[in-house]
């Protein structure tokens, strides 16, 4: 059975999980060359979202991945591919107590990907949440678009998803991204 999709409003607490997990992989990971950044709905005050923590960690550099997919396997983060995000891997928990760091702790629901930095899949998430961080308007238009969708397509995520499109495209013309790019990210967003 599918996952209902429930949009709620902003909630403050989502930023604290973020850098509660964000210092947890920091610490586990250990290498100084990486970053984590807060991507998705959840980071952008005031907009209402599916209660989900995304993270990017970004790598700098190709040969970083492997070590990276290692680390978090050892955790009991799946390696599942890009799904078809160029320039985005993304892993699956294996259960509700991933992070597995031995606290046998419940966490929070949040998907984990791994970018290399400058990647599309990248830019996409960063030019699309800062755009909104410095647009409250937006913020505003985008969450009620989040809400009609939710109600139109409660178990289809991916109608819901093909119908954020244009609003994400039209946001990211606003951000100097290549024509090229904006046409992959289009594509790889739409129901096929």
């Amino acid at each position: 059975m599918k996952n209902r999709i429930i949009v709620l409003d902003y909630d403050p607490l989502w930023k604290e999980q973020f850098e509660e997990l964000k210092a947890l992989l920091t610490d586990y990971i250990d290498i100084d060359s990486i970053e984590i950044e807060h991507v998705g709905s959840t980071s952008i005050v005031g907009l209402k979202a599916k209660p989900i923590i995304d993270l990017d960690i970004i790598v700098n550099e190709v040969r970083l991945l492997t070590i990276v997919i290692k680390k978090l396997n050892e955790i009991g983060y799946a390696h599942i591919g890009d799904l078809g995000v160029t320039g985005r891997e993304a892993f699956k928990k294996f259960d509700n107590k991933t992070p597995n760091t031995g606290s046998n702790r419940v966490w929070f629901e949040h998907h984990l990907y791994v970018c290399q930095k400058g990647s599309i899949g990248l830019q996409n998430h960063l030019n699309f949440r800062d755009y909104l961080r410095a647009h409250p308007e937006k913020v505003k238009a985008y969450g009620k678009l989040k809400e009609v969708l939710a109600k139109k397509y409660p178990y289809d995520i991916d109608a819901y998803i093909d119908g954020k499109t244009d609003f994400i495209i039209d946001v990211l013309n606003k951000t100097g991204m290549k024509e090229e790019d904006k046409e992959q990210i289009e594509s790889e967003n739409r129901l096929k």
